[in-house]
């Protein structure tokens, strides 16, 4: 008999207080850190991208930390399907350390998952990261996109049944976003589409302007 997903995190929180630790993104022996061996952490370093999937033009208005590949890679894949939670607090606090004030963010918003698929895995790896993010910056969390309908994976997709598979598959609410500037938060981009969909619910909503942020592309 499986475990649902609380308890499969109760077993491993368990087994990860007892058991030596390896860090997920060297495998090397994890000390007192929490989540990433400070070799690791080191190499966790944000940066604006003025090129990318989001945008015409040259702009810097995307944080990442870098290509999907090495420690992020692994960091990503350990927080969104080893269930290893506490990635999100390193993780998130790198890539907050990125975004610029000048970009006077009022609130963060994760990319959601359907509630099916929350269900399934029992947690959202975006909402994880919006939440320490948002914390860093002094600013609310925000719950104000939601997916109208499910969506395939988008990894098993080519890049233009990406943009099909999401069009219109989300929806803001307005009674929950402040005026101003807000920062859309998901973990890894590849084509961009997922975040343009969301960009595009938030802007129908009345948000402008959209920054991006993402832990790996």
């Amino acid at each position: 008999m499986s475990l649902p997903p609380q308890g499969r995190f109760e077993v491993q929180d368990f087994l990860r207080a007892f058991l030596p630790r390896r860090c997920p993104g060297c495998d090397g022996q994890l000390g007192r850190e929490a989540g990433l061996c400070a070799g690791c952490r080191a190499q966790l370093r944000p940066r604006v991208e003025r090129y990318s999937p989001l945008s015409p033009r040259p702009q810097g208005h995307l944080v990442t930390l870098g290509p999907y590949r090495g420690v992020t890679r692994r960091a990503v894949r350990a927080l969104k399907f080893g269930g290893a939670r506490e990635l999100a607090e390193v993780l998130g606090a790198a890539l907050a350390a990125g975004i610029p004030a000048v970009w006077g963010v009022r609130a963060v918003v994760p990319v959601p998952l359907h509630p099916r698929r929350e269900r399934e895995r029992g947690f959202n790896q975006s909402a994880l990261l919006a939440e320490v993010v948002a914390a860093r910056l002094g600013v609310p969390c925000v719950p104000a996109l939601r997916r109208t309908r499910a969506t395939a994976q988008q990894a098993r997709l080519h890049a233009a049944e990406r943009v099909m598979n999401v069009a219109g598959a989300f929806q803001a609410d307005p009674r929950l976003l402040p005026s101003g500037p807000v920062l859309l938060l998901d973990d890894v981009m590849t084509t961009g589409s997922t975040l343009l969909a969301c960009r595009d619910a938030l802007a129908g909503a009345g948000v402008t302007p959209v920054y991006f942020a993402v832990l790996a592309h």
